[in-house]
């Protein structure tokens, strides 16, 4: 369950009845949507239907019978959701675009790079700053993965900007490579790796673009700056960058 703070209710009005319920607002969308695929438990601040979700009023149950054919809570809930509306204040507005302007920054600067700059990762105070300069705005009522598109629609005219993967070879040395590798393979997905003859690890893996800068702190947190890494953009054209 979710606590009455993060909560929103969703309101449906029939047969001269309010039905309310508390529910996550995240969750509420996608339940709406048709594509919640989680627990309900999980997402909601109390398994029951309310008339007043504030002062704890509740319908009489044969008005729940009457409109929902049943007097089970978890069954009437997401009924209430899908025929109902999403009511939010102000502030839960308000919390809800801070909170999803911050998933769509992490969003892209996870997948971007400048390729003004040998397609180099974008920070995420770049990536902020100049979405400011630009007219879009984050809809608190869509999920974050909906409005990266338009998002980059909105920063290209003001920042070079495009989504990408880069892929990696990466050898530890032989001191390291037993506890490191075990690191470096969850970065990303491991395309390849081998075992050298002098006990070093090589392993190439592929990974969002933007990650570039967290993937050498994690390679060289591990293997006190002694591994190599080159960016391989093809057969015939290997980078090296330590």
């Amino acid at each position: 369950m979710i606590s009455l703070d993060e909560a929103v209710t969703a309101r449906l009005e029939s047969h001269g009845q309010r039905f309310e319920v508390l529910v996550d607002p995240d969750a509420a969308l996608a339940i709406k949507r048709d594509d919640f695929d989680g627990e309900l438990e999980d997402v909601i601040a109390a398994e029951d239907v309310f008339e007043d979700a504030s002062r704890g009023d509740r319908p009489p149950e044969n008005m729940l019978e009457e409109v929902f054919d049943t007097t089970d809570p978890m069954a009437i809930i997401p009924e209430v959701i899908k025929r109902g509306e999403i009511q939010i204040t102000a502030d839960q507005r308000r919390e809800m675009q801070e909170q999803k302007h911050k998933q769509l920054i992490q969003r892209i600067t996870r997948n971007a790079v400048n390729p003004q700059m040998d397609d180099a990762p974008h920070p995420p105070e770049r990536i902020e700053s100049a979405l400011e300069e630009t007219d879009f705005r984050v809809d608190p009522m869509e999920p974050v993965e909906a409005q990266v598109d338009d998002a980059l629609d909105a920063l290209r005219p003001v920042i070079p900007i495009r989504f990408d993967e880069v892929t990696v070879a990466v050898q530890v040395p032989a001191d390291y490579a037993g506890s490191a590798q075990a690191q470096i393979r969850q970065f990303g997905d491991l395309e390849r790796e081998e075992w050298q003859s002098d006990g070093s690890w090589v392993g190439v893996l592929t990974f969002p673009a933007g990650l570039q800068n967290d993937f050498y702190d994690v390679v060289n947190e591990h293997t006190s700056g002694e591994a190599e890494t080159r960016i391989i953009k093809d057969e015939d054209d290997i980078s090296t960058r330590g």
